[in-house]
C-alpha cells in the first residue's frame, strides 16, 4: 500500500510559528529540535465537513506528551486551534483532508542534545493536506515484523513522539515482503499494533484488542471501544489468535477503519473484509462526522 500524491496539494500552505509558507518554501531551522534529534510530539487530525473529529482529545494527548518530555513554552489550545483554522482557511479545506500537527521542543542556540540549549519555546507546525483515508477498502495484507515495539521501561508509548524509526524499520520489512503493513509484537511476544495503526480482531462474535502497553492510546481505537456493536475485550492477544480470528481490522485517524484479509500468508476468516468490520467502519464514519468539532 503506497499513498498517492494528490494534485490538489500542489500549492498548499503550511504553518510554522505564525507564518504560512508555500509547500516548496523552507521554514524550519536546522537548529530545531525535531531536526537535531526527533525531539517533538505530533497528532494526526482528520477534517469532516469543516470540523475535526476528536480535536480536544488530540490536543490533550499532544499536551500530555509535551509535558512528559519537559517542553517549555507549550502553546495554549486556543493558539493551536487558531493556527489550525488559519492553515485550513489558507488552503480552502473543509473536508477530505488530513492534518499533521507537530510540536517540537524548539530551536537550539547551538547543536546538541541538552534541552537547556532550547531557549525560545516550542515550534508549532501545521501541515494540512487533501487526503482521503489511505487504505484500500478491499482488504490489507500484513506480515509479522522482526522489529518489536518497545516496552514502557524503554520508551513509554503514551508519549506520542516523532521518533518513528522503530515503526519505519517494520514498514521496510513489510515493503520487502510485498505486504501493505507490518504487524508488530511487544517484547513478550504478544500483538502490539501495526507499524501505523491499532489492531482489532473479531472472534466468536466479540471484539478483541491489545492492551495499550506497547502501543499508544489511540483516539480512533478509543472510539471503536465505545461504539462497537459487539462485546469488547482489551487484553493480551497471541499471534495465533490473529491468524484464527473471524475478522481483523486496523484503526487510525489517517485510514479510519480498514479490514485485514491476510496475515503472514494466512487468510483471515473467509479472506475478505467481514461484516462486523464493515459495520464498524460505517458507524465510525457517521460518528466522526456527527461529532466533529467545528473550528
Amino acid at each position: 500500500m503506497l499513498q498517492q500524491y494528490d494534485e490538489r496539494n500542489a500549492d498548499l500552505r503550511y504553518w510554522v510559528n505564525g507564518t504560512l509558507r508555500h509547500r516548496d518554501e523552507p521554514g524550519l531551522s536546522p537548529f530545531d529540535s525535531v531536526v537535531q534529534g526527533g525531539d517533538a510530539v505530533w497528532e494526526g487530525l482528520r477534517l469532516y465537513g469543516g470540523g475535526i473529529y476528536g480535536l480536544h482529545e488530540h490536543l490533550a494527548r499532544l499536551r500530555r506528551s509535551a509535558v512528559s518530555l519537559a517542553f517549555e513554552g507549550i502553546p495554549a489550545d486556543d493558539d493551536i486551534i487558531a493556527a489550525l483554522r488559519a492553515t485550513l482557511a489558507a488552503n480552502d479545506m473543509r473536508d477530505d483532508a488530513h492534518v499533521r500537527l507537530t510540536l517540537t521542543r524548539g530551536v537550539k542556540v547551538t547543536s546538541g542534545m541538552d534541552p537547556r540549549l532550547n531557549r525560545s519555546g516550542c515550534t508549532l507546525i501545521v501541515l494540512a493536506e487533501f487526503k482521503a483515508p489511505v487504505y484500500d477498502t478491499s482488504g490489507l495484507t500484513l506480515v509479522t515484523s522482526s522489529v518489536r515495539r518497545p516496552a514502557p521501561d524503554v520508551l513509554d508509548p503514551r508519549v506520542h513522539h516523532n521518533n518513528l524509526l522503530n515503526s519505519i524499520l517494520a514498514k521496510i520489512e513489510a515493503n520487502v515482503a510485498g505486504a501493505d503493513d507490518a504487524m508488530m509484537l511487544d517484547a513478550r511476544g504478544f500483538v502490539a499494533e501495526t507499524n501505523a495503526t491499532h489492531l482489532f480482531a473479531v472472534s466468536g462474535g466479540e471484539l478483541l484488542t491489545p492492551r495499550a502497553i506497547a502501543c499508544p492510546e489511540g483516539i480512533t481505537r478509543d472510539t471503536v471501544l465505545r461504539i462497537a456493536p459487539v462485546p469488547v475485550h482489551v487484553r493480551d492477544i497471541a499471534q495465533v489468535e490473529m491468524y484464527t480470528a473471524d475478522e481483523v481490522f486496523c484503526t487510525g485517524t489517517m485510514g479510519e477503519i480498514a479490514g485485514v484479509v491476510t496475515i503472514d500468508g494466512r487468510p483471515i476468516g473467509e479472506g475478505k473484509v467481514g461484516p462486523v468490520t464493515r459495520q464498524i467502519a460505517e458507524l465510525y464514519r457517521a460518528h466522526a462526522r456527527a461529532n466533529a468539532v467545528k473550528i
